[in-house]
């Protein structure tokens, strides 16, 4: 492994106090990639982005020992949704999210694919498509749009790489769509990452279907329900049914190791918690990668 690499590593950060507290927060513990929401996740409402607000959040970005940053999109947002006055507020919102990222240059924005609410799924997925064509041909900035798997909970879709692929197939703009890959959800959705076999499955089955240049981010969760639950319960790294092994294979694996991850792991204490799962992260690397924590803020803060 070159020494041109980095660990790419950190958590899903608060935004109170204003948007530049994240990386403050982030950077306060050595983060080196961050996700954030730009608004909260449970309103549609979303309080304006100021040039000021802007300058200030690029700024301390810029300062800051962080290298990439993704929003995720709001919860309420579903594309998949057939009645028409959900799937008209979920566009408009998601329309809004993507401005407000080019405001702020952040590259990606993370967002569930959809619900179809028993729809038919060829029907969903073909909706879904079209309201991300529909977004992104409304905006002319460069933020990707990224989508992630999900685990299948209730009605929601894509839970199968052959689900994304097809959303995937009916975008005009190729240069702004990818994938967030989501462990836990993954897991849940019957791809078993614990053991070495499967982890090679699950991802021969990822490059078959998607291919690595779609991938730009990971949310690294352990479960805390079993392998193809389809339960979206997230766990701290470890301590879950992936397992330690799983996340050393993931930390370990040449071909995604300049993948930025971030934790979305059970938060108790503010910042401690994600401490604590990423020292388990970092002793999880082999010894040949240890020369890839030289000059990060991360390994003097968890010395």
């Amino acid at each position: 492994m070159s020494t041109k690499h980095k660990l790419l590593l950190g958590a899903h950060m608060s935004i109170a106090g204003g948007l530049e507290q994240a990386i403050i927060r982030g950077d306060s513990i050595g983060c080196t990639a961050i996700q954030i929401f730009t608004k909260s996740n449970r309103q549609w409402h979303a309080k304006e982005i100021t040039t000021d607000d802007a300058l200030l959040f690029q700024t301390t970005f810029k300062n800051s020992g962080i290298k990439y940053i993704a929003a995720h999109a709001s919860y309420l947002i579903n594309i998949g949704a057939p009645n028409h006055e959900i799937n008209h507020k979920s566009l408009k919102s998601l329309i809004t999210e993507l401005q407000r990222c080019e405001l702020l240059q952040i590259p990606y924005l993370i967002l569930h694919p959809g619900n179809g609410l028993g729809t038919p799924e060829a029907e969903c997925l073909k909706l879904i498509a079209q309201n991300i064509n529909s977004a992104l041909g409304s905006t002319t900035g460069k933020t990707s749009l990224l989508l992630e798997n999900t685990a299948g909970q209730g009605r929601n879709t894509g839970y199968k790489f052959e689900q994304l692929a097809t959303i995937i197939s009916q975008i005009k703009d190729q240069s702004r769509i990818g994938i967030c890959f989501d462990t836990c959800h993954a897991y849940a959705a019957g791809y078993d990452l614990s053991t070495t076999e499967g982890y090679e499955k699950t991802w021969a089955e990822f490059r078959k279907h998607l291919g690595y240049k779609l991938l730009k981010f990971i949310h690294v969760n352990d479960s805390k329900q079993a392998l193809d639950s389809r339960v979206d319960r997230h766990e701290h790294i470890g301590a879950g049914k992936i397992g330690k092994l799983g996340f050393k294979l993931l930390f370990n694996d040449p071909h995604l190791f300049d993948i930025p991850k971030v934790l979305e792991t059970p938060q108790t204490q503010e910042l401690v918690d994600d401490v604590h799962n990423m020292q388990i992260i970092v002793n999880l690397l082999e010894t040949k990668h240890h020369d890839l924590l030289k000059n990060l803020k991360l390994a003097e803060y968890l010395k």
